[in-house]
């Protein structure tokens, strides 16, 4: 479905409206479905605004749903070519497709260490980082306290769904 304007997404009945913004919030349809009924839209950053509050309204569980939903970066998935194309994307342009030997082990390693610390992924908006950066951000944040890691992975998944967003309505 190729929807070009955000008036066109405001006016959709809401199984088209889910369908359009699938894979804004990964493997997590309930965002989009929750925000439909918070339409008409202004614009983009309305429709960003009304889907990230549907997120931190969320219950608990729900919300650590939708944080083990994302992949691993340079995880089993990506390995496997199991990633959605908008990971997939993500995760090469940054180059992590194209880590050396030691940046692999590396990753798989904070990867383990994160997710014994956490119980779940290490969730980073990498769109303009390099290998260098994410393992050093990965690397800080294995500091934080539960708590505040938790807050941190909805901030990042927030910043992932509006750059898929402006990826998606670059018009809009």
């Amino acid at each position: 479905m190729q929807i070009a304007a955000i008036d066109q997404v405001s006016g959709l009945e809401r199984a088209e409206f889910v369908q359009a913004l699938e894979g804004i919030f990964e493997h997590s349809p309930w965002v989009a479905e929750r925000a439909w009924l918070r339409r008409p839209f202004a614009d983009i950053e309305a429709l960003r605004e009304a889907m990230v509050s549907v997120m931190m309204q969320a219950s608990h569980e729900e919300q650590l749903a939708l944080i083990r939903a994302h992949p691993e970066l340079a995880g089993r998935a990506a390995v496997a070519g199991e990633l959605t194309e908008a990971s997939t994307r993500e995760q090469s342009g940054a180059r992590l497709d194209k880590c050396s030997p030691e940046e692999f082990a590396r990753l798989q390693a904070l990867n383990a260490q994160y997710n014994a610390r956490f119980g779940f992924p290490f969730i980073l908006a990498v769109r303009g980082l390099d290998r260098a950066g994410i393992i050093e951000r990965f690397a800080e944040r294995l500091e934080n306290s539960p708590q505040t890691e938790f807050a941190e992975a909805l901030n990042q998944i927030a910043r992932i769904a509006s750059l898929r967003l402006a990826e998606r309505f670059p018009s809009a």
